[in-house]
Parts: structure tokens; C-alpha cells; sequence
């Protein structure tokens, strides 16, 4: 057992770096078919089994050429060259022909033997048996004409793609930690897998406490209100490639929590996250929970909102690991805040990613704005934006934002602001005013 957490509050840094050291490292890794991969994360880099492009291809439907039977042409002059085959995509390209002709091809087609450039069909005319001109830059699906004009010079390695110019086998294209995209499937596909080896997926339980709390849709009666955090962490979760499991909604009683909490460990939860029931009232009984399962680290950080937030480990399961154990404070806002700050990395660094924290940018905030002295404090803002969509930046390349809903909804529990908010602005501990026009630094909500 470690000594029990301070009462004072912990730094940001500190809290995180405390959760971090105490992760046993990332999951174990899986082989998965590459239709499954999307969102995991590797845990072995992905070598390219083939060369790619496998052999010299065209970029462009057009004729395969030799750029030297081309030193003449002019627009005013074309060069007369006969078509003698066509090369369509996955047939053999076999050996180009004669000096002076050509061979229709189609883009990706294997270029032949011989020849070193191909012309896009737009700079050709088309002739038939009789010499009569067809229709200029005309597409390349009609019958093979008999000879073309091609009207302007070409240099060697014209509109080719060369072979191994993407790819090379054996080579390593993308490390490990990082997340399958649908660009990285296609790479991996590309590069001639059919699997990935990923990283198993956290398993993260969920439990929302309180005599207030009741499931969303349901009757509210004289004191109840919707459950908002248990959908938004399990949503939370899913977004973090997690697995979410959900404990359901407890009561402001230690025998109404813990056996939530043993059930989670029974079914294998990697973490356990709990929202409400870690401040200092009478009915918080969460931290009581945590330590008849193993141990409090921390408790209590210097952030607003979110001060009130726990976190744990259990004893050693069967499997010798220990579980996670995340106490968030009730109000939603705060739910919310205190799992970006502390849950998210933590779950992205179990899964084996090497980049656990958002992106962050440079801010002005044109709004006044005031915190608490001694808590870091994390803003619901919104961008302006152009006509296009993309953030408004200001001559210092900072983005123009806007206090979500204003002044008033930024209580910890204002929805409607959260909902509203594209990022987070961080106010440093030592400010109580942010004075309108004053540079923030940002932290991007809309980004996996």
C-alpha cells in the first residue's frame, strides 16, 4: 500500500504523470483481419510484403511511346507513329514494337518492354486505314485506331509511374503506436497484408452514481435528473477506441457501488470510470469504494473545473494486472474536462499509442473571462470561422475564438455550452481575469 493521497491539490502535470507511471505498460497485441483494424492501434510496424508500384505503369490513358521517335513533334508538325497493340490494365505489356510506333495503354497498365514514356491521348489525333483524322484529344475507349499524331515532344519517364516508387518490400511504411486509419488500411493493403497486429482494445467500465440520477428517457419524479454522463462516457470511450462496459447507475451508497465495481473486475475491466460520489459530502462514497478495492494515489487536482477528481488502483487480479481506477466529479462539463485531461491519455497510452494528448494551437480569446486563482482552468470556446468552414486566425496566425454561449455557460454544468464548444482554452493558474483580446492556448475537440 502506498501512503495515502494529500489533502492539497496536484498539479496538472503532476496528476498526469502519476497516472502514466502507474499503467503496466500497453495491452497485449492481437492479429486482426485488416476490416477489423480501424481505429486500433498497431503494436508492430506494418513491412510492406510487395514492391509497389510491382513494375513501370502509366499514369494516363494514352500510347506507350519512345520519347527519342518524339524530338520533332510540334504542334504545327505532328509526328505519325502506328498503334500496333493495346495494353489494358492487368494484361501482360510484352515488348514494345518497332522504332516509330505505339501502343495504346491504359493508366495503371504495365508499360512494355522498350518503350520509356507514354503521351496522354488529349495530345493525339486519331487516324484510321486511310490516313483520315478522327477527332482530336478524344477519349481512348473507341476502337484502336490505326496510327495517331502525337503534337508536342516528350521527355524519358513522360506520365510513367515507376516501379517501387511508392513502396518497397521490406520496407517499414508506418510504426507502431500508431492508429489504423482508412489511409493506413489502404496502405496495408497496398503494401500486400491481409492483417494487422493491433493492440487489444481497453476494456473500460462505466458507473454513474447518484439518488438523483435516472436513466435517460426515463420519468424524472419530484428529484430525478437524466443520467447525461453515463452516455457520454461510454460515447467518450468508443471514441477513444475503448470498449465500454456499462455498470448501469448507483446509489449514494457504499453496498450499491462496490458490487458494480467487484462485477466490473469479475468481467475483466482494464479501468474502472466512475462519475460522481468523489467530493466531500456526506453521500460520496466512491473514494470508500476505491480503497475496499486497493488504493487511492491521488485526489483532489488543480483544474477547473474538475478539482474533485480520484484516482486508484485495485489489488492484483487473478491475472497478477491491476485495474484503473477513475473517480470524476458529477457535474457533466466536469466529467467531461477531467476525462480529457486525465482518462484519454492514460487510455491512449494503454492502447499503445506514442501520442497521448490533443493537439493544442494558439488562441485569442475575445471574450472576458474569469478563473480561479491556482487551478488551471479550461474554457468551452468556439471558433469563428470563414465561409469555407476553417478557423478564423488572426495576423499572428492565432485562432479568433469566442467563450461557448458566453459568460453563462461556462458553469460545470451547462450542456448546451459543452455541446456547443470546439475547444478548450486553457487560462494558466496564476490569472483570475483574462482580460478580451488576450492570447489562450487551445486544445482542438474535433480531432480522433
Amino acid at each position: 500500500m502506498t501512503a495515502p493521497p494529500s489533502a492539497e491539490l496536484v498539479s496538472l502535470e503532476a496528476a498526469r504523470e502519476a497516472i502514466l507511471a502507474a499503467l503496466p505498460g500497453p495491452l497485449e497485441s492481437e492479429v486482426v483481419a485488416l476490416d477489423a483494424a480501424l481505429g486500433r492501434v498497431l503494436a508492430e510496424p506494418i513491412v510492406a510484403g510487395v514492391t509497389l508500384p510491382p513494375w513501370d505503369n502509366s499514369a494516363m490513358d494514352g500510347y506507350a511511346v519512345r520519347a527519342a521517335d518524339l524530338v520533332d513533334a510540334r504542334e504545327e508538325n505532328p509526328v505519325r507513329l502506328d498503334v500496333i497493340g493495346d495494353i489494358a490494365a492487368g494484361a501482360s505489356p510484352g515488348t514494345q514494337g518497332p522504332l516509330g510506333t505505339a501502343a495504346r495503354i491504359a493508366t495503371g497498365a504495365p508499360l512494355p518492354d522498350g518503350a520509356d514514356a507514354v503521351v496522354p491521348v488529349e495530345l493525339t489525333t486519331p487516324l484510321d486505314l486511310e490516313g483520315n483524322r478522327g477527332e482530336r484529344g478524344r477519349d481512348a475507349a473507341g476502337p484502336l485506331p490505326a496510327a495517331i499524331l502525337i503534337h508536342v515532344a516528350l521527355e524519358t519517364g513522360a506520365h510513367l509511374r515507376r516501379r517501387g516508387s511508392d513502396l518497397e518490400a521490406g520496407e517499414t511504411v508506418v510504426p507502431a503506436g500508431i492508429g489504423v486509419t482508412p489511409a493506413v488500411l489502404s496502405l496495408a493493403a497496398g503494401a500486400g497484408l491481409a492483417e494487422l497486429v493491433v493492440r487489444r482494445r481497453p476494456r473500460v467500465a462505466v458507473l454513474a452514481t447518484g439518488n438523483e440520477i435516472r436513466a435517460a428517457g426515463a420519468e424524472l419524479g419530484e428529484a430525478g435528473i437524466p443520467d447525461a454522463n453515463g452516455p457520454a462516457l461510454r460515447a467518450l470511450l468508443r471514441a477513444t477506441g475503448a470498449e465500454p462496459i456499462d455498470l448501469g447507475i448507483a446509489s449514494d451508497e457504499l453496498g450499491s457501488v462496490l458490487p458494480r465495481l467487484r462485477s466490473a473486475l469479475a468481467n475483466g475491466a482494464d479501468a474502472i470510470v466512475v462519475s460522481g460520489g468523489v467530493s466531500v459530502g456526506p453521500y460520496d462514497v466512491v473514494k470508500l469504494a476505491f480503497e475496499a478495492l486497493g488504493e487511492m494515489r491521488l485526489w483532489r487536482v488543480a483544474v477547473q473545473p474538475g478539482k474533485p477528481f480520484a484516482f486508484g488502483l485495485t489489488e492484483a487480479r487473478d491475472d497478477g494486472g491491476r485495474t484503473l481506477l477513475f473517480g470524476l466529479p458529477g457535474n457533466p462539463v466536469s466529467t467531461f474536462v477531467t476525462f480529457e485531461l486525465f482518462v484519454r491519455p492514460a487510455l491512449r497510452a494503454l492502447s499503445g499509442r506514442t501520442d497521448v494528448l490533443r493537439p493544442t494551437d494558439r488562441g485569442v480569446l475575445l471574450d472576458d473571462a474569469r478563473s480561479s486563482l491556482g487551478r488551471r482552468t479550461f474554457l468551452r470556446v468556439t471558433a469563428e470561422r470563414d465561409a469555407a468552414g476553417a478557423p478564423v486566425r488572426d495576423d499572428g496566425g492565432r485562432v479568433r475564438v469566442h467563450l461557448a454561449r458566453g459568460p453563462a455557460g461556462q458553469g460545470s454544468h451547462v450542456l448546451s455550452a459543452l455541446a456547443a464548444a470546439d475547444a478548450l482554452a486553457v487560462v494558466p493558474e496564476d490569472v483570475e481575469r483574462h482580460a478580451a483580446g488576450g492570447g489562450v492556448e487551445l486544445w482542438w475537440l474535433d480531432t480522433a
